[in-house]
Order: structure tokens, then C-alpha cells, then sequence
């Protein structure tokens, strides 16, 4: 498949999705055209595994939002109004791979430094997604920097099923993506599985450290984290000699 072809698969697929996620609530319009852009870039330069990855999480990310939206609502713990997302949600998890993809344009890395640090940004991602998504029905949220109870949903405080079903999150992303961009299953995927982990940890701790004293918003802490996850699972990359 020649890359006008693919850049084309990817503009209509991208369509698609994104209306289709706004038609039935998962987006705004703005949160629509910012995954339409999010998804056409990645197909346009980026491989087609790279964009078939994004489209599979896309949607995952979907599913979790309608999870139990009900009672997200009655605990006022929804995003928007009815568990819509916007722009800035959107621009949080979507930029990191949007940017490697760029500089994987700009300085052309080796493939598998360059699949483990998009896979890493997903990985992050859908943890920290997962997380908040699904973790928030625990009652029992504790804060991550003293581990003292607080109400479910503040920034920075973690559960057991918040943090077990991020973890199996990570995990489950690590496998998808590896056995996507790679083609196989082996321990290397272990090191997006990793930095998902840690991003997602870090992700707390900016929330209580940083957002929660407003020096940056979640958007940002969810960009940012992914950018250190993607970090991370690179530099282990390179530390052990793969890349």
C-alpha cells in the first residue's frame, strides 16, 4: 500500500470515527475535529499499524468513557455534561503520538525505538484512562503522596482498583501494540508495559503535586506524562542496546 493510499484510508477512517463519536456523545465538536486531525496525521506520515494502534485505542477510550456512566454522573465524576470530551481531552492523550510520529519524521529513529515510544505514549494513556474512567468507582481513594482517604475522583489519589485495572490496562495495550507494530510477542513489550506503569504513577503525582495547585491542568499532566512515559520506555530501549 502506497502512502497517498494509506494517507487517504487513514482521512476517511478518521472521519468516520470521529463523527460517529460525536453522534453518539463521546465528543464534542471540537473534541471531534481534534481526533479527526489526530488520526489523519498519524495515518498520513506514520505507518499503517501505527494508525490501525491509535484507531483500536480511539475506541477503547470510547468504551470507557460510557462505562458506568451513570454513576459517574450521580457522583458528578463524568467528563462534560454526559461524559463528552473535548478538544483539550483529545489534544492530552492525542498529541505525545502525534509527536513522535513527528519526530519520528524529523529525525528518523530506529523501528523499534520508535514503536516503543509510541506504544509507551499509549500505554500511558490508556492507563491513566482506564484509571480514572473505571478506578473512580472504589470508594476507597487514597492520596498518593500520604496515602491518606480522600473522595473518589480527587487529583492525585489512587485505589486498588484504580490501580489494578491500570496496570492490567497497561499491559493489555503493551501486547496489542507489540504484536501490532512488531508483528510478534516477546519480552520487549514489557518495556512499554513499564513505562505505562510509570507514567501512569507520575500521572498522580503531578495531579496532587501540580494540577491540584494550579500549575498545569489534567490536559497537560496527561500530555506530559505520556511524553515522560515515551521517555522512558526509550531509554530503556537504548540502555539495553535494542535500538
Amino acid at each position: 500500500m502506497d502512502a497517498l493510499c494509506l494517507a487517504a484510508i487513514a482521512v476517511a477512517l478518521s472521519a468516520l470515527l470521529s463523527l460517529v463519536a460525536y453522534k453518539t456523545g463521546c465528543l464534542t465538536k471540537d473534541g471531534a475535529v481534534a481526533s479527526f486531525l489526530t488520526g489523519s496525521f498519524t495515518g498520513a506520515f506514520s505507518s499503517l499499524n501505527a494508525f490501525v494502534l491509535l484507531t483500536i485505542f480511539t475506541v477503547v477510550g470510547f468504551a470507557a468513557t460510557k462505562s458506568g456512566l451513570s454513576k459517574k454522573r450521580k457522583a458528578g465524576l463524568q467528563e462534560g455534561t454526559k461524559g463528552e470530551r473535548t478538544w483539550k481531552n483529545v489534544a492530552g492523550v492525542g498529541l505525545p503520538p502525534c509527536l513522535m510520529v513527528a519526530l519520528n519524521l524529523v529525525f528518523p529513529m530506529d523501528p523499534l525505538l520508535f514503536n516503543v515510544a509510541f506504544i509507551s505514549t499509549l500505554a500511558v494513556a490508556g492507563a491513566d484512562t482506564i484509571a480514572s474512567e473505571i478506578g473512580v468507582r472504589d470508594a476507597k481513594a487514597y492520596l498518593i503522596t500520604t496515602f491518606k482517604r480522600v473522595p473518589p475522583g480527587t487529583n492525585g489519589g489512587v485505589s486498588v482498583l484504580g490501580t489494578a485495572i491500570s496496570t492490567v490496562a497497561s499491559l493489555v495495550i503493551a501486547v496489542l501494540g507489540w504484536s501490532t507494530m512488531e508483528h510478534s510477542i516477546d519480552w520487549l513489550l514489557l518495556i512499554p508495559f513499564a513505562a505505562g506503569v510509570v507514567g501512569n504513577i507520575l500521572d498522580s503525582m503531578f495531579g496532587t503535586l501540580l494540577e491540584d495547585r494550579g500549575y498545569i491542568s489534567k490536559y497537560t499532566n496527561n500530555a506530559s506524562t505520556a511524553l515522560l512515559g515515551a521517555a522512558f520506555g526509550a531509554g530503556v530501549c537504548l540502555a539495553t542496546g535494542y535500538a
